[in-house]
């Protein structure tokens, strides 16, 4: 069982991922934008992070390049879960640390396989 952080700014997106998560058998974090999941993500050291990419205050590129950048975070797998699906929005997530990127809306296997993928490396 893992620890999963999860970051977005929608309730029910994150309730809908939360079940997921909890479904596959992990443990469930939440943070409500990319602020308050950097915040998290230093203070619990969760085993991986789902980062929205719209959210205010920091957004998904920008938290997860500091959590990629953080001596105390860098270990921890970050996997972008956004409604951008253009090429170059996923070239820029993985260049600012990102491990998988993944696009709304997904099914449920789609993401447990993502989760599991990167779990394994």
């Amino acid at each position: 069982m893992a620890r999963i952080l999860i970051v977005d700014d929608s309730p029910s997106q994150l309730m809908g991922i939360r079940r997921i998560v909890e479904k596959l058998g992990h443990e469930a974090l939440t943070a409500e934008d990319g602020a308050a999941g950097v915040e998290v993500c230093k203070r619990e050291l969760p085993d991986l992070v789902l980062m929205d990419v719209v959210m205010p205050n920091l957004n998904g590129f920008q938290a997860t390049r500091s959590i990629s950048k953080d001596p105390t975070t860098q270990h921890i797998p970050v996997i972008l879960v956004t409604t951008k699906d253009q090429d170059t929005d996923r070239v820029w997530g993985m260049r600012q640390g990102a491990k998988a990127y993944i696009t709304k809306p997904f099914s449920e296997t789609d993401l447990a396989d993502m989760i599991q993928q990167v779990m394994v490396k």
